[in-house]
């Protein structure tokens, strides 16, 4: 048996597990760029950082908003009503658990010295907020991937496993600029290569969980399913616009950044088009 007739072969969760698995490990693999530099230049960090914008806004279209709105075709209620709801309440639960939950901004090229608080307030501390603001960006794409394998277990047609692999894949490899964008600027501040990469990598331990949670969640209730991956399309658009697109555009190399979110958007849609 090869291993993709045996990845066929498991339970959905489990494979919304290992395919979340991976994406972490790509976060553990950015994070691990802490041992061979101690800094990362502004452009390469901008181009890296709008790249995983565009893999998100790709993947929040082709892979989560097109196939929720064809699931819900022929329905009693208009097909865009679910895509729309569900993609209003993403956004909003990711401000709401922004505006709760304490984690820090902060500037990620070398002469960035901005920083913000968000959240209630605490006396947590600073590396403690940062490494939250990075978890809470990665939880809804965990979730988005978990639900794709829900999907595709729901047994809808437009909801395949080479799909869901596809988005998988996207999500992984954006997040090794996520895993980069934790340990340099705490190993800048002179905290220890190995606690750097401990933290860069820790950003990415919520993604199997959030994977787990989405696939079981829309396996017992296949109805919500639409709004399901219309809500991890709005989490997702969320994060880009709340936090990958301005930190990509303020570092003086916008050129940069925005070629890098062209060439994620390209991957990301030739992936989900040729795989999916």
């Amino acid at each position: 048996m090869s291993i993709i007739d045996w990845f066929k072969e498991l339970h959905p969760v489990i494979q919304a597990l290992l395919a979340t698995l991976f994406t972490w490990f790509m976060t553990a693999s950015g994070a691990a760029g802490v041992f061979f530099s101690r800094d990362l230049k502004r452009k390469t960090l901008d181009g890296m950082l709008g790249f995983a914008a565009g893999v998100m806004i790709a993947a929040s279209f082709w892979s989560l908003l097109a196939p929720a709105i064809e699931m819900s075709e022929g329905k009693a209620i208009p097909a865009w009503v679910p895509a729309v709801v569900g993609f209003l309440l993403g956004a909003l639960f990711l401000r709401l658990v922004d505006r709760i939950l304490p984690h820090l901004h902060v500037g990620l090229g070398p002469e960035a010295e901005g920083e913000e608080k968000e959240g209630l307030r605490t006396t947590w501390r600073r590396t403690t907020l940062l490494v939250l603001a990075i978890t809470l960006h990665n939880f809804p794409e965990g979730l988005a991937v978990g639900v794709a394998f829900g999907a595709v277990a729901a047994g809808f047609p437009a909801a395949s496993l080479a799909g869901a692999v596809a988005l998988a894949v996207g999500i992984g490899i954006q997040n090794f600029p996520e895993g980069l964008a934790v340990s340099m600027p705490l190993r800048r501040e002179r905290v220890s290569r190995l606690k750097s990469f401990w933290y860069g990598q820790l950003s990415g331990v919520v993604e199997p969980m959030a994977g787990v949670l989405g696939a079981a969640l829309v396996i017992a209730a296949q109805p919500i399913l639409p709004y399901a991956l219309a809500f991890a399309a709005g989490a997702m658009i969320f994060v880009v616009v709340e936090e990958l697109v301005p930190e990509s555009q303020t570092g003086g190399h916008s050129h940069a950044a925005t070629a890098g979110a062209i060439i994620g958007f390209a991957v990301m849609m030739t992936l989900d088009v040729a795989l999916g």
